[in-house]
């Protein structure tokens, strides 16, 4: 009930004019929910993604929406010159340890090139600018909980500085371009965030432990299970964006959005075997270099800027989650089925012939 009054808050105070609206990295996990939510209030959405980790079925079901259109683009090399935009919201650039590890160059130019690239085109178009920065800006804190005024505690050399320092970097381009040309910004610190449409290869640990509990495979723990993080269901972050992004252009952030419900990893672990009924047991792997101790969100900005707060229990957001990842588990067990039966039929053909 809430979250219906909420929405219809958000479209009485949006009814004005439809806007044409760039969302960068439009196919991934928040992304494909953000364009989901825009296509909804009646914005026309450009999905801008190169498909390094977003994938075309996060946002297939919009393939016949006439106010949407998709764009297979590095935004390093994006170039528009003939099309305005009102809004631009840049989510471009993967996310999970696992995957900006892989190609670190390509993290920090995503981050600095791509970012400036996108400001350049804000600029030109007058256009809000929305840059999704992250909760790694704080690094393994020694502050806790974590206020936006708290600079952070970073290794800018670790194996994990191409994502971190890769969006400080981002935060300062916004800045300079707010203060030195007069775009509009909007820059968010996301917390860990899960939901529908999180890859399952991605490695992050709300994925990772509902596959391995659906297939009951060992829960693979990093460390002893005691450091904490605090998980955010993506309805409500995505709520937070759009009254972020709908607010006074005077209120620039950054600014913290997640949940602030803070649990230990093991606890995690247990909760989803719970609640998936698994067989899986833990196993405990050595603990990442630079891996955050604690993580945990003050969320005093958004609470008194945006009136922003997560209303989705833990217990409820992982149930959606479970049951996505359930049937994405079963669709692909019917892919394998039907790619085994055309493959015999093929050989029954061959045969006979």
């Amino acid at each position: 009930m809430f979250r219906v009054l909420f929405c219809l808050v958000l479209l009485i105070a949006q009814s004005v004019e439809a806007k044409r609206v760039l969302v960068a990295g439009g196919a991934g996990f928040l992304g494909s929910h953000l364009c989901e939510r825009l296509l909804e209030r009646g914005d026309e959405v450009v999905c801008l993604d190169n498909l390094m980790t977003g994938s075309l079925r996060n946002i297939k079901s919009h393939k016949e929406n006439p106010n949407f259109s998709f764009i297979d683009c590095d935004i390093c090399e994006f170039t528009d010159s003939y099309h305005h935009y009102d809004e631009i919201y840049n989510l471009a650039c993967p996310a999970s340890p696992k995957k900006y590890q892989k190609d670190p160059l390509h993290t920090l130019r995503t981050n600095f090139i791509g970012t400036m690239n996108l400001l350049e085109i804000a600029k030109r178009n007058r256009a809000k600018f929305f840059q999704t920065s992250t909760s790694e800006v704080y690094g393994n804190p020694t502050q806790h909980p974590q206020p936006e005024s708290y600079f952070g505690h970073v290794n800018p050399i670790g194996i994990r500085a191409c994502y971190d320092e890769g969006k400080r970097v981002a935060e300062t381009l916004c800045f300079e371009y707010y203060r030195q040309h007069g775009v509009a910004i909007k820059v968010v610190r996301i917390f860990n965030t899960y939901g529908p449409n999180m890859s399952p290869t991605d490695g992050r640990v709300v994925s990772n432990f509902i596959i391995q509990a659906l297939t009951n495979q060992p829960i693979t723990i990093y460390g002893d299970g005691s450091q904490t993080r605090s998980f955010c269901f993506v309805d409500d972050l995505i709520d937070g964006f759009l009254t972020f992004m709908d607010s006074d252009d005077n209120v620039t952030g950054p600014i913290n959005l997640g949940n602030p419900m803070e649990v230990t990893v093991g606890e995690l672990a247990e909760k989803i075997v719970a609640m998936t009924a698994s067989r899986s047991v833990v196993h405990y792997l050595p603990l990442p270099q630079d891996d955050p101790v604690r993580r945990k969100p003050d969320l005093t900005t958004a609470q008194m800027s945006l009136g922003w707060n997560p209303y989705t229990s833990l217990t409820d957001g992982l149930g959606k989650t479970i049951h996505y990842f359930r049937e994405q588990l079963r669709l692909q067990e019917k892919d394998k089925k039907r790619s085994l039966l055309g493959s015999c039929h093929e050989d029954n053909l061959s045969f006979t012939l």
